[in-house]
């Protein structure tokens, strides 16, 4: 399987959005995009974020159509798919050899909601917590990427990559805040 940059939680930063796209630009590897919704609003509860520009949003991800696949957020609505050029689309999963790799938001499946579908040694990816971490609940490896624009709990702004079994949770500036061999 190709190398996955998995980012989350964006909320319409324009300059964070950027800043995740440098960061894959740089690794010459071929490789998958999934981010993980809340694409465009920054949400009722949350501040507006750096450099926030929903349609500068969609109009960077429309130049970069094909590279990526976009899943639905809790913050993310039908007009967002009408300005979009792409689908966004519902939780998805890719075989890795034996192992499932699960890709939601993580307002409905996250490692306090496990999903039944998953069975000991897949992967389940999401966001919406905006906190990196990673935990392994009944054999199942749950794994919060963070959130690329605004990160809480004084955890930086984060993406994960999966590649050869192995989960890295990274900084946008390069730190590894947790590396997993599955």
């Amino acid at each position: 399987m190709k190398k996955i940059y998995i980012a989350s939680d964006i909320h319409g930063s324009y300059a964070y959005l950027k800043k995740f796209w440098q960061v894959v630009d740089l690794d010459s590897a071929d490789k998958k995009v999934v981010l993980l919704g809340d694409t465009y609003n920054h949400g009722p509860r949350n501040p507006f974020p750096e450099e926030y520009a929903p349609m500068k949003v969609e109009s960077l991800l429309e130049e970069r159509m094909g590279d990526f696949l976009l899943i639905k957020g809790n913050c993310d609505s039908e007009v967002d798919q009408m300005i979009s050029p792409f689908p966004i689309r519902r939780d998805f999963c890719w075989k890795d050899g034996d192992r499932r790799l699960f890709f939601t938001h993580g307002h409905k499946v996250n490692k306090d909601l496990p999903t039944t579908k998953a069975k000991p040694g897949d992967v389940v990816f999401y966001g919406h917590f905006h906190t990196p971490y990673h935990t392994i609940v009944d054999g199942v490896h749950y794994v919060c990427v963070g959130s690329v624009a605004m990160p809480k709990d004084g955890t930086p702004h984060s993406y994960a990559i999966y590649e050869n079994n192995t989960v890295t949770l990274k900084s946008l500036d390069g730190k590894i805040v947790t590396m997993v061999t599955l």
